[in-house]
């Protein structure tokens, strides 16, 4: 089956990955970078960025592809604002181009309103430098992406170490073929409806059971599931991406998502074996060289001062 060869070929071991480790306390994500960093040759980009800690200096562009690029010019998120609090701070991954992070802000608070969603809980967004990252990640490296977990943030501002030791909700049924009556609720489609119609978001990543939920619940307004893509894990948080900003010439777009809501034999395959069970990839390490020229050169200039991006 095509589709099934497509996601299988695509750097399915780094999704996989993504999935087990992005909820990691502080101890786990320190001993799986120290693994790693042991295994990775010194021209593999995720060392290069990985062990980045200041933007670059130039102007905001994302150069590249989402899971084959860097980031000039980033901001940071602040960690805190009126409906977002950042999570997992010690990774520092809150660094994204500048209309990402003050897309976030905007939908952030929009949310209250559409969905009475109470705020947002980031998690990765980007490293200072973009560039694949040393755990978690196949994709965020142009600082376009930004994962949001699925739980609604608390009416008090969690610590530091509440933030980089807290779980966050899981939605999705023990099997993996529903969501978890328990914990969905109205305010979940509440809220993908509403990020979804937003004109800058390219996709919304999501489990295929809540995919298949939003499915069932939509009615006859469906025109914003086509942005909605099932994608392995996502069970506790949904990973939202933004369409490369006008006139950054080294950003590279994904295609248009398929025609239609995407709730069909799309969506069908990947409540099969094959999809459930995927086998694991061995994948070789991105290397410096891999990425586009400008990130070469980007990773070697001298780094700047953090700039923090503004609530607004």
């Amino acid at each position: 089956m095509r589709i099934a060869a497509l996601f299988l070929g695509i750097a399915i071991g780094c999704v996989l990955s993504g999935s087990a480790m992005a909820q990691d306390n502080v101890a786990e994500e320190a001993a799986h970078r120290a693994a790693l960093l042991a295994q990775l040759p010194p021209d593999a980009a995720q060392r290069v960025f990985g062990l980045e800690t200041t933007p670059a200096p130039g102007r905001a562009q994302a150069i590249g592809a989402y899971e084959r690029g860097c980031l000039d010019g980033a901001v940071e998120l602040p960690a805190d604002g009126p409906n977002w609090q950042v999570m997992r701070p010690s990774r520092d991954r809150a660094w994204g181009h500048p209309v990402l992070i003050a897309f976030i802000e905007r939908l952030s608070a929009k949310l209250a309103a559409a969905a009475g969603w109470p705020g947002f809980l980031i998690g990765d967004i980007a490293q200072p430098r973009g560039g694949p990252m040393l755990t978690g990640h196949g994709s965020h490296q142009i600082g376009l992406d930004a994962d949001i977990w699925l739980t609604p943030m608390p009416n008090r501002r969690l610590t530091p170490a509440e933030r980089d030791e807290m779980s966050a909700t899981d939605v999705v049924a023990a099997d993996g073929l529903a969501v978890n009556p328990a914990v969905w609720n109205s305010s979940y489609l509440k809220m993908y409806r509403a990020a979804a119609r937003e004109p800058d978001v390219a996709r919304i990543f999501v489990n295929p059971a809540i995919k298949r939920e939003l499915c069932r619940e939509a009615g006859t307004d469906r025109g914003w599931l086509a942005k909605i893509r099932p994608w392995w894990g996502h069970d506790y948080h949904f990973h939202m991406r933004l369409a490369c900003p006008p006139g950054e010439p080294q950003c590279r777009d994904q295609a248009p998502p398929p025609a239609g809501d995407g709730c069909g034999k799309e969506l069908a395959w990947w409540f099969t074996p094959e999809a459930l069970h995927p086998p694991p990839s061995h994948a070789k390490p991105l290397l410096v060289g891999n990425l586009p020229h400008a990130c070469a050169a980007l990773a070697e200039m001298p780094g700047k001062s953090a700039i923090r991006g503004e609530a607004r």
